[in-house]
């Protein structure tokens, strides 16, 4: 018919299907051969060092320093003279040029910020081969959709859950305790709980009947302690 879509044949589904395996294959190793080359240029970043003449705008700015401090020299040489302070005993001032910054400078700074760009990367990582992996799995659930004949197989996988399913969001009443029962109950043994609600109960049964622990030892609907 035409406009219809072509149909894949099994031997087309069956070459798909290798090629996809195959593609998740070489991905996964492509995203540990990127977190390689992202940790070796994080290395240049933190080891680089830049001369005043890498850039005209710091070569300017370098050139019109180098002329106030050569003043402010003439300045401050004119003054020990007047003081009386031989040349070889007097201060001066010099002009530098920091081609490193601090957090590339100090070694401890160094180390700290290659373990975050390491666990970054991780994550990035991580993340990549889950993108590639469901990519994967979409394609081949497709190829497989596409060669079932008989609607009790697409109810099947139909009803296969996903991961919201089996990971349902938190709220605020589980975390907080205002579920029924208490998350922190529900963490709990049984007997563990009976023993702690028993407790409760008997200190209570002290305070409002001036009921003693000891007179109070089997007076409980749960049979403890």
């Amino acid at each position: 018919m035409s406009g219809a879509p072509a149909l894949i044949s099994k031997s087309e589904r069956e070459d798909l299907q290798r090629l996809i395996r195959q593609r998740e294959k070489v991905l996964r190793s492509a995203a540990r051969q990127r977190s390689a080359e992202l940790i070796a240029d994080f290395e240049n970043q933190i080891g680089s060092e830049f001369s005043f003449d890498d850039d005209a705008v710091w070569q300017q700015a370098m050139n019109s320093a180098a002329i106030e401090v050569e003043r402010a020299k003439q300045r401050v040489a004119v003054r020990c003279q007047e003081l009386g302070i031989p040349r070889r005993f007097a201060p001066t001032l010099l002009l530098h040029w920091h081609h490193r910054g601090y957090d590339n400078l100090l070694d401890h700074r160094k180390a700290e910020l290659r373990r975050m760009a390491k666990t970054k990367i991780e994550a990035i990582e991580q993340k990549a081969i889950t993108e590639i992996e469901v990519s994967c799995l979409q394609a081949q659930t497709e190829l497989a959709v596409a060669g079932l004949t008989s609607e009790a197989a697409r109810s099947f996988l139909g009803r296969l859950p996903g991961i919201e399913t089996l990971m349902p969001k938190l709220s605020y009443a589980e975390i907080a305790g205002e579920a029924e029962p208490p998350v922190v109950e529900q963490l709990v043994s049984p007997n563990a709980l009976r023993q702690r609600r028993y407790r409760e109960r008997k200190a209570l049964r002290s305070v409002t009947h001036n009921v003693t622990p000891a007179d109070d030892d089997w007076d409980d609907e749960d049979g403890a302690p």
